[in-house]
């Protein structure tokens, strides 16, 4: 009987924990966002209703043309309630991901979401590492989808010398991104070189160009 108490209980720990590992459902038709507001809903300043118009919930943010030519070859533009006020609370963020020749979205996660990448040009190679180490990668051509589970470290590269185009949802309206070589190595303030010459086995002048390299991205 104890242990059906215990195990009861844990269930109902469980649906309550679950309930809030993701976005809160909105609590009413829509919420855009709007810092200036004196209205909140579910803790965010929202744009007066009866002022509400067809064009909050409009972005031409990707008419302008990628700017691919960087270090990466690569433009990423995360598009969320900043530039898109009618986003709020729908619980999403959308990426458009345009890659120069051969151009590279180095190893990141996105620590609180699930994303979907859909593949419209060019050939693209993506790929994700499990909490066991075991990496997935698969090659997509246009119209293909994958899916980088929540959390886990991946990356794209364009495997052609032309132009790749993709667009990814992130099931979260702040999905946030941690990019793995800048955490290493471009913190504030620095982690100390011996920290990562140990987990790195390299030596004092490596990490100082590592350093260099990463502030260049």
């Amino acid at each position: 009987m104890a242990f059906i108490k215990i195990v009861t209980v844990a269930f109902f720990v469980c649906i309550a924990i679950s309930g809030v590992l993701g976005d809160e459902d909105p609590l009413q038709d829509f919420c855009v966002e709007d810092p200036n507001s004196n209205i909140f809903i579910n803790e965010v300043p929202c744009k007066d209703p009866t002022t509400v118009t067809a064009d909050d919930f409009t972005s031409t943010i990707l008419r302008q043309g990628p700017v691919t030519n960087n270090t990466l070859r690569i433009q990423v533009d995360l598009i969320d309630i900043t530039m898109f006020p009618g986003l709020n609370t729908q619980g999403l963020s959308i990426a458009c991901l345009a890659f120069g020749p051969f151009g590279v979205n180095p190893p990141h996660n996105h620590p609180r979401v699930f994303a979907v990448i859909w593949l419209l040009q060019g050939r693209l190679y993506v790929g994700f590492v499990s909490t066991s180490n075991q990496l997935f990668t698969k090659v997509l051509h246009p119209g293909d989808l994958f899916i980088f589970p929540r959390g886990l470290v991946h990356f794209q590269r364009n495997l052609d010398n032309l132009d790749t185009v993709a667009v990814a949802v992130l099931g979260s309206q702040n999905p946030g991104r941690i990019d793995m070589a800048r955490v290493l190595f471009q913190t504030t303030p620095n982690i100390m070189n011996e920290v990562l010459e140990a987990a790195l086995q390299v030596d004092e002048n490596e990490i100082d160009n590592l350093r260099h390299g990463v502030s260049r991205t």
